[in-house]
């Protein structure tokens, strides 16, 4: 709430549009009437982590090719990645849908399953939820919302955002550390065995085919994107990471996400579970110090990505 009041006191400064519905809850527009750029980006990336993270802005040289990028570092790796900033709600209601992210998540418990895994949730008066979409909510979607949180609507704070603009392309590259996380869970990894966690991610320029901008900001987690990692777990099992997490393992490794996209006709659905990760990861064991590194950047899929 302390991230959200600011924008809301520096609207202008940060160039979003702060509206209130007719059920009291309140509307911040990030990207889909408005031009929020990368310092919205960089708040909204924090709303999304639930305040329990750091994010900034820095510049990153890959080969020939000058990309601003953003860092991210979390002291609670299971809380702000998966319990808030993971896009695990699928808000539905009529025609309006949207993948949605935030501290809203841990009040309603959604998933239930990853609340159940890492022995948490919230209870709180405010809810404030992240939600990727071109539609404006309505009213009852913002009714269902603070019903699902056990909240009233006047204290719930719905924040949207785009890919196909500058801020949605920043929160999604600030998604790097918890894509890795992501990825690592699937293959086994009990979330709160990770202690600290960190990484960087370029920042792409939106496009205004939401399609292709959704897919090169893919592209920078799957070619450009670093996680570290300081995990409680033997050593034998954080060797078998870094083979199986990095981007290097997906089938399809080397054609850009609009490519696999387009394969499947867009239907996210098909892509192979491998297509949801980060291009690096170094991994460290608190057991015993040593370090694992797999998979690697690729500069010039990032080129290609860029020339679309």
């Amino acid at each position: 709430m302390k991230v959200v009041k600011e924008l809301i006191d520096e609207q202008r400064e940060y160039k979003v549009k702060v509206e209130k519905l007719a059920c009291g809850a309140t509307v911040i527009d990030t990207g889909l009437e408005t031009l929020g750029g990368y310092l919205a980006g960089i708040k909204l990336t924090e709303i999304c982590l639930g305040g329990l993270a750091k994010c900034w802005l820095t510049y990153q040289v890959y080969e020939k090719l000058e990309l601003p990028a953003i860092v991210v570092v979390t002291d609670h790796p299971a809380i702000s990645l998966l319990g808030c900033q993971l896009a695990g709600w699928m808000v539905k209601v009529g025609d309006f849908f949207a993948p949605s992210s935030g501290p809203a998540r841990a009040l309603a418990l959604k998933p239930k399953k990853i609340f159940e895994k890492i022995g948490y949730k919230d209870d709180y008066s405010e809810a404030v939820i992240v939600m990727e979409t071109t539609k404006r909510p309505t009213d009852e979607v913002a009714k269902k919302v603070a019903e699902e949180c056990k909240v009233s609507p006047q204290n719930l704070y719905i924040i949207l955002t785009t890919t196909a603009s500058m801020a949605g392309s920043v929160q999604v590259s600030g998604r790097v550390v918890e894509t890795g996380l992501y990825r690592l869970e699937y293959l086994g990894l009990d979330p709160n065995k990770v202690i600290f966690a960190s990484g960087l991610a370029p920042i792409m320029p939106p496009h205004p085919d939401v399609g292709v901008s959704t897919a090169r900001e893919e592209d920078a987690l799957l070619y450009g994107g670093v996680g570290c990692y300081l995990i409680d777990e033997e050593d034998s099992k954080l060797m078998e990471y870094v083979v199986k997490a990095p981007a290097t393992a997906w089938p399809d490794y080397g054609k850009t996400s609009y490519e696999a996209l387009k394969a499947v006709n867009f239907d996210w659905s098909k892509l192979d579970p491998s297509f949801f990760t980060i291009g690096k990861f170094m991994v460290t064991s608190r057991r015993s110090g040593n370090t694992y590194m797999g998979g690697k950047v690729e500069p010039e899929i990032l080129r290609r990505s860029l020339t679309l």
